[in-house]
């Protein structure tokens, strides 16, 4: 058979449901044998937006989400979704066609060594040179992928190679299992547990696993110890909980860190480097034990005493097993910690201003949300409130990225969870900068027949630079823009626009929107004026207290 109908092939035998992307005249094989495959193509309007959309497939599925694109310019444009993927622990593949290896009469034109482009931000990146090379080029990158820790894979299908013939046959993924914390790790680490006095649980993106959030549920639940999250580890548990200390959206001042400081042992599960220190370890200081499928990178800030590694869930499972609550455990200082968050949290989210603070954005998306849906966050300053103060109730509800923490990634993301997930609410929130980075992609959410929402938080501005830019002293300069209409905008693609006038009109238009099939878009005016009032002095003198 063609080199590419045996590429289509063997995607399929990986169970491969979509492909995201924009073909180019080189991948013009491999789209002809996509075409009588099972396989759906989404066409997207620019290669970011298909990155995007194939690395929140993965990270929402497991499976690995496939995009494709052209050489040269295509492939260029895949490499913040390359990186956004390898940093958030997301399955995906990139394809990309070059121009023919074997034979060339175009001498350079638009030839870039894409590799070696795609080498350090990849844990693969190969170039087909034979199709008989096909299946185990496929097969490595679905492999390594996947596997802890998942991320990036790129292989580069030359035009001449697609188009030859070969036999070779596909190749079959071998059962594995992964490989489980010995024994003498497991009682060490209930020894130490059981000895501390105030042990505090921290969950980060490492966790993000079903089976993970099952048993750290049942161990809550068991021991009474309280839990924190990091970013990406919200919803792990559901933070409806009595326990649930809050998350650390900040660096540091806020009431969560106080749980944090008072703890004398942190049990740290799925601690993951790409994500901002949730706290910062000293010589002689607390004690934190390293709960992961791999070992602890050791840093100047994170250096545990005790490692258990191996598979999270089944290491949670084992301790959950055997350990005894303790009755010299001091737990009572947590419960002031939680309250003091709600009764914060609380109070804000009344403020009838208008435009409207984040704290009442946050509050009205999720109580017109139901438990399930799922928000999806593009980037900018209001990504800390919606951290800070959604509650997320199950795993990959709430789909924030603080790893490579990018800029025009909301907007396809709700439209891959949307694919992924067709009956639950999709909602993504995006700053009125971030949404314009990939705002034509809501043709392809058009064409799709997508039912989502999208919340712009309009300020006419780079909020979180500008944000930034004050509480460094400069003057104001360089991060104002003007915007279009955003109601007439979204109408132009055929989608239906609103525009609320006042903060108690937003709930109820969410829930018009939500009862609607329709891509739909709601410009808010967002008053971010508050920000380092509340953020750098308030909260920080009412953490104090405690």
């Amino acid at each position: 058979m063609k080199a590419s109908d045996l590429m289509i092939k063997a995607l399929e035998a990986e169970g491969v449901e979509y492909i995201f992307g924009i073909p180019g005249e080189e991948n013009l094989d491999l789209l002809e044998s996509l075409r009588n495959s099972n396989i759906k193509l989404i066409l997207t309007r620019h290669e970011q937006g298909a990155g995007f959309m194939a690395a929140t497939y993965g990270r929402l599925t497991g499976k690995v989400g496939v995009c494709l694109s052209t050489l040269g310019p295509g492939a260029t444009n895949l490499v913040t979704p390359a990186a956004y993927a390898q940093l958030g622990a997301m399955p995906i593949l990139m394809i990309t066609g070059q121009k023919p290896i074997k034979t060339s009469k175009q001498g350079r034109f638009q030839v870039i060594d894409v590799v070696d482009m795609m080498r350090p931000i990849t844990k693969y990146t190969t170039q087909v040179v034979s199709g008989d090379r096909i299946p185990s080029v496929v097969r490595e990158a679905f492999r390594l992928a996947s596997e802890e820790r998942p991320g990036a894979t790129h292989i580069e299908l030359p035009e001449d190679i697609a188009a030859e013939k070969t036999s070779a046959p596909l190749l079959k993924a071998s059962v594995v299992r992964r490989p489980i914390a010995e024994y003498k790790a497991i009682n060490a680490a209930i020894d130490m547990i059981q000895k501390a006095k105030s042990p505090v649980l921290l969950i980060g993106a490492g966790a993000n696993r079903k089976l993970t959030a099952k048993m750290l549920g049942q161990f809550v639940d068991k021991t009474g110890i309280p839990f924190i999250t990091t970013q990406m580890g919200k919803g792990v548990i559901n933070e409806g909980h009595k326990l649930f200390m809050g998350n650390t959206a900040l660096s540091s001042g806020d009431f969560v860190h106080r749980a944090i400081e008072r703890a004398d042992l942190i049990i740290n599960v799925g601690h993951d480097v790409v994500e901002k220190p949730p706290f910062f370890m000293h010589v002689g200081g607390q004690q934190v034990m390293h709960i992961n499928f791999e070992t602890a990178a050791v840093d100047p800030v994170y250096f545990p005493q005790l490692e258990v590694v191996g598979d999270i869930a089944n290491s949670i499972w084992q301790i959950n097993e055997a350990i005894v609550p303790q009755s010299h455990w001091k737990l009572d200082f947590y419960d002031d910690v939680h309250e003091a968050y709600f009764k914060h949290r609380c109070a804000a989210e009344l403020d009838d201003r208008f435009p409207m603070l984040p704290e009442r954005v946050v509050k009205e998306v999720r109580s017109a949300m139901p438990k399930d849906g799922i928000v999806t966050l593009d980037n900018g300053v209001y990504k800390i409130w919606f951290a800070r103060n959604y509650p997320a109730y199950f795993p990959n509800t709430l789909l924030l990225d603080n790893a490579l923490a990018t800029m025009g990634a909301g907007l396809p993301s709700a439209m891959a969870a949307k694919l992924v997930h067709p009956d639950k609410p999709v909602i993504t929130v995006c700053g009125d900068g971030g949404f314009m980075m990939n705002s034509q992609e809501v043709e392809t959410a058009v064409r799709l027949k997508l039912h989502i929402v999208i919340i712009i938080l309009r300020d006419d501005a780079y909020g979180m630079i500008k944000w930034k830019q004050s509480n460094m002293g400069f003057d104001n300069y360089g991060l104002d823009y003007q915007n279009p209409d955003f109601v007439k905008y979204i109408e132009s693609y055929g989608g239906k626009g609103w525009r609320v006038s006042a903060a108690d009109q937003l709930n109820q238009q969410i829930k018009d929107c939500l009862a609607e099939p329709a891509v739909h878009l709601i410009d808010v005016p967002i008053d971010y004026s508050l920000n380092d009032e509340t953020l750098n002095k308030t909260i920080r003198e009412l953490s104090a207290k405690l």
